[in-house]
């Protein structure tokens, strides 16, 4: 671990989830692959709309409705339900296809389990800390074995905005009932998680499970307060 400021103790941990506990990225493509495939063979008429079509839709629908950029689910409802009527679906048969498409998707986006290794930590650092997760994604804690671990899970919405805005790292404040500088948030991107941390008056702590962490080939207005090389370092630190 590298130590970027001068440590003092803390009584709470705040977690990002995807890419930091887990390599998000191999999940969201298959959790893709399989949306699409259930899709053509359900509902066959969607197989007339070609990729760079579903991109587009994607942007028209941010366009039209700016605040479903920060939440995953009601963005890829609403693009399946643009692309699925495009495809000629109407009424009882396009709101069957657009939630019977969703579902298949959302099953095998948390269709995986975190690493017994990853689990082992927290529920080491759980014995001695309140832990809040708080995520841009949508992915289900339940089913990927971390939900006991987590006093309260916060997940980017419509109305609960995104990192790095402020508002999910004030909503875990409240429930810890604690001051921001003995609250360590732990995240993989140095804007979304530990720029938007320390602008909350958190610590920060950095730490990416789905790349090499090399500092220089990161954007970044901020160092953290301190760089995990090894997950496990958490407990070395902790407890």
């Amino acid at each position: 671990m590298i130590f970027y400021r001068r440590w003092a103790p803390i009584k709470a941990i705040t977690f990002d989830l995807d890419d930091t506990l887990y390599d998000n990225h191999p999940f969201i493509q298959l959790a893709e692959r399989e949306q699409f495939q259930f899709m053509h063979q359900h509902f066959p008429t969607s197989q007339s709309i070609e990729k760079h079509q579903w991109h587009q839709l994607r942007q028209d629908v941010i366009s039209e409705s700016p605040s479903y950029a920060g939440d995953m689910i009601k963005l890829r409802r609403a693009v399946l339900r643009k692309g699925l009527a495009l495809s000629g679906l109407v009424g009882d048969e396009l709101n069957d296809a657009v939630e019977r498409v969703y579902q298949h998707f959302y099953h095998h986006r948390s269709n995986f389990e975190v690493r017994s290794e990853v689990v082992q930590v927290l529920e080491a650092l759980a014995e001695r800390y309140p832990l809040v997760a708080i995520t841009n994604g949508n992915v289900d804690l339940s089913r990927v074995g971390i939900e006991p671990y987590f006093s309260l899970a916060l997940h980017a919405s419509a109305e609960q905005p995104r990192k790095p805005s402020p508002f999910m790292f004030e909503s875990a404040k409240s429930h810890l009932n604690l001051p921001s500088n003995e609250i360590l948030h732990v995240g993989d991107n140095l804007k979304k998680d530990v720029w938007a941390a320390l602008n909350c008056g958190f610590r920060a702590g950095w730490y990416a499970d789905n790349r090499t962490m090399h500092l220089p080939r990161e954007r970044t207005a901020l160092l953290p307060d301190i760089a995990f090389s090894a997950f496990d370092e958490l407990v070395d630190l902790l407890c």
